[in-house]
């Protein structure tokens, strides 16, 4: 897909730590821009401090050092435009309301209309293929479709960036394929921007438009590199092509941490990994993620229920739950790092 020049997203000098002057650095001066319209893959080893930065450009936590800027507006806080899905699907559905209601969650507080909220959830969930389960809900549905909630309930939003937090990691192998080939086609219909993280080499490139490839804790960017894939893309032909084995081959160069520290970067590289970094033990886990529950439980939507005001109440408790437990668990996490170090 060609994409233009304008920059959407721009991380200058980003980092945080965790725990005050002498708790863990979980990123390191990470510089990139995403442009409009690309569909860009964060790629690095395990408990680098990728979930750490997403948060950060999301603006659930606020960085201890450098910006992030949302066409050309430094994000001080959750922007409106923006959206995010995590790889938790499980935890970040309300079991207690129906799959349309969950995609129409978010709107609520946006103001939207009942009658938009409807006609908006039923447009994504037929791009996601979830028409029929609109009644339906999340304990009754398979892993992969309870996923496809969560990237219907984000596009509902109509978000200028979607951030994805290893949205595939939790499903097998032919799902998350097949879940692949859907982002591609909603990010082609809805022309969308999007910043999407992973530990897999192998979908970091069928995906992306371009992959950043992050170094060990604390993250910093070591390359840039251009996928010249093309546009239309197959899991067989793709994954089979020399350009694509190619890829595959520098990304893992990149990763591989015993001789990353001694490697130079490549010429596709548009960032030196920083010189003496310190490697200490991960700070993240998938399951250190919050979970996106609520206190009370509450009936089905006014979408499918008769009784809209107790919904309206449901859903305001379920948002302020769930800002409540982000901290909680933020709070956890630096417990956790500072009792490794």
């Amino acid at each position: 897909m060609k994409t233009e020049t304008k920059t959407m997203l721009e991380v200058s000098g980003l980092g945080h730590r965790y725990g005050g002057a002498n708790g863990h650095q979980a990123i390191a001066d990470l510089t990139f821009q995403v442009r409009t319209g690309e569909l860009a893959c964060i790629v690095g080893p395990s408990g680098c401090g990728k979930s750490t930065m997403l948060r950060s450009i999301s603006g659930l936590i606020k960085p201890t050092s450098g910006k992030v800027e949302l066409n050309g507006s430094p994000v001080n806080g959750v922007p409106e435009d923006l959206a995010v899905v995590f790889q938790d699907y499980s935890r970040s559905l309300f079991p207690w309301l129906s799959v349309r209601s969950n995609v129409e969650f978010p709107l609520r507080s946006r103001g939207v209309s009942k009658a938009e909220r409807r006609e908006r959830a039923d447009e994504v969930l037929e791009w996601v293929g979830l028409s029929a389960a609109a009644k339906k809900y999340p304990w009754q549905l398979s892993g992969g479709m309870q996923q496809r909630v969560s990237i219907a309930r984000a596009l509902a939003c109509r978000p200028a960036l979607l951030l994805m937090d290893e949205p595939f990691a939790s499903v097998d192998a032919q799902t998350r394929f097949e879940l692949e080939d859907l982002l591609l086609r909603v990010r082609k219909q809805f022309d969308s921007t999007v910043l999407l993280v992973t530990h897999d080499i192998d979908e970091s490139i069928y995906l992306a438009d371009r992959v950043f490839v992050l170094s060990k804790s604390p993250a910093s960017v070591v390359a840039d590199l251009e996928i010249p894939l093309g546009d239309e893309r197959d899991q067989i032909t793709t994954r089979e092509s020399e350009t694509f084995v190619h890829l595959r081959s520098e990304v893992a160069r990149l990763l591989d941490v015993r001789t990353a520290a001694a490697k130079p970067a490549p010429e596709a590289a548009t960032a030196k990994p920083e010189a003496g970094a310190a490697t200490p033990p991960e700070a993240e886990s998938a399951d250190e993620k919050p979970a996106a529950t609520a206190a009370d439980a509450a009936t089905e939507s006014d979408v499918d229920d008769p009784k809209p005001d107790a919904d309206e109440k449901s859903a305001d408790d379920a948002e302020k739950s769930t800002a409540k437990q982000w901290a909680e668990a933020e709070q956890a996490e630096a417990a956790e790092t500072a009792k490794r170090n």
